[in-house]
């Protein structure tokens, strides 16, 4: 390399390696935000897509939406969905709820990830609104309803692998996060 011109073997071989240290830190630090970006734009994963209004075209194709929940290791609710599945027509806003219930004895704050298979729909499924975009937090004892609203864009009628696809099975994953400082400050403060 020109740049390392004029120094001796050893300090040349320490500044080739530290360059590569830096430039391989620099691309392990941007590759989780340029996959995050990846599996956004191209459904990659089963990564889905997060719309601000419903679509403007409703089909009369229908198409089944499955639900599936479960909890990773440790996680103390019980999560479920309250329907196993519905069929929605093709950019028709559909509205699905999931139970959510705290059986300890203190506040427990999660996080759910999600995706959908099989995992080409993601492209087409976009969600509206969804408890899956914010923590949440069950107090002692609670039980909750959370919705997530969202639509299949009529664009997978004319895809070349989204026209096969008759059924997308939704899937949340809940798993437990450290709980807010406020919900924390206020469990100290009611002795739980």
């Amino acid at each position: 390399m020109r740049l390392f011109t004029g120094l001796t073997g050893k300090t040349r071989t320490a500044a080739q390696g530290a360059v590569v240290v830096v430039l391989m830190g620099s691309l392990a630090w941007a590759s989780v935000p340029f996959y995050d970006w990846f599996c956004r734009v191209t459904g990659f994963g089963g990564a889905t897509n997060v719309a601000d209004a419903p679509s403007d075209t409703v089909l009369d194709e229908t198409i089944t939406v499955r639900f599936d929940a479960s909890r990773e290791r440790g996680m103390p609710w019980t999560f479920s969905p309250v329907e196993r599945e519905m069929e929605v027509r093709i950019g028709e806003m559909g509205l699905a709820f999931y139970e959510a219930h705290n059986p300890t004895d203190r506040p427990v704050a999660g996080q759910a990830s999600y995706n959908v298979t099989p995992f080409q729909a993601g492209a087409f499924f976009d969600k509206i609104e969804c408890f899956c975009f914010e923590q949440q937090v069950l107090q002692p004892g609670e039980t909750v309803l959370m919705p997530v609203s969202f639509f299949v864009d009529p664009v997978i009628v004319d895809d070349r692998e989204g026209q096969h696809i008759h059924t997308i099975t939704l899937s949340y994953t809940f798993y437990e996060i450290d709980l807010p400082e406020e919900f924390e400050q206020a469990a100290l403060d009611t002795g739980n």
